[in-house]
């Protein structure tokens, strides 16, 4: 039998102790121009906590530290290049470092309050929102 298969992504929600964290702006379509979560594919042989880890570094030059699995999101609809399972981890980082590489043509810092200004790619609305929302205690 011939199975299709899903695709399988790594996103990053970097932040740090001031209730700041890391997007970058996309250089690709789809969603070219918007705000996202620093991630992407897995290379094939790769774990996930090594396939989050290469990009978060990969695209805000920044070596994290992986804190938590947060959540998976595997909508079939949620990218429109097919049915792709995201897996989210928290992590932090040094910001100092940050400069946007790679697929991304900026990473900035942002608090909650930044969120309504900008537009944001993928299902990345539901996540920050979801992520923000068990982290409420740390971001008051």
């Amino acid at each position: 039998m011939n199975y299709k298969k899903q695709s399988i992504t790594t996103d990053v929600f970097i932040y740090n102790d001031k209730n700041e964290f890391i997007l970058i702006k996309r250089r690709n379509d789809p969603f070219k121009g918007y705000w996202a979560l620093p991630g992407g594919y897995l290379d094939y042989g790769e774990t996930v906590e090594d396939g989050a880890v290469r990009e978060a570094k990969e695209e805000t030059s920044i070596d994290v530290q992986l804190i938590k699995l947060f959540n998976v999101y595997s909508k079939p609809s949620r990218d429109p290049r097919g049915h792709t399972v995201t897996i989210i981890y928290l992590a932090k980082g040094d910001f100092k470092n940050l400069k946007a590489n790679d697929d991304a043509n900026d990473a900035k810092i942002f608090t909650k309050d930044n969120l309504s200004s900008i537009n944001l790619a993928f299902d990345h609305k539901i996540i920050l929102n979801d992520i923000l929302t068990s982290l409420e205690n740390r971001f008051v």
